[in-house]
């Protein structure tokens, strides 16, 4: 099993707003993968790190499963809509994937 985690730095006052649409996005298109977005985590910075970030994560079998859900969302019109309107709520290049292995 792994874990993979996708993060971001949400814009001064919009990280409520870019969690919002998190929970969106896995309403209305992350119910469309074989991921199941219901398991999903939402964590925010806290203390010793940015109050501005923001990290969901969700469990996957393996790498395979996860380029399968990339392939997934990209034929899904949604998402392109969606992607603008998070665009508006975060900092312009600090997203970024990481991927764990649980022992």
């Amino acid at each position: 099993m792994m874990i993979a985690r996708w993060q971001f730095t949400a814009k001064f006052g919009y990280k409520q707003k870019a969690i919002d649409l998190i929970k969106k996005w896995n309403e209305e298109i992350g119910s469309q993968t074989d991921i199941d977005v219901t398991r999903e985590r939402i964590i925010t910075g806290s203390v010793g790190v940015s109050e501005g970030l923001v990290e969901t994560e969700f469990e996957i079998e393996g790498l395979d499963e996860l380029q399968k859900f990339f392939d997934k969302i990209a034929t899904v019109k949604m998402h392109d809509d969606w992607g603008r309107d998070m665009g508006e709520v975060i900092v312009s290049g600090s997203t970024r994937w990481e991927v764990f292995r649980v022992v």
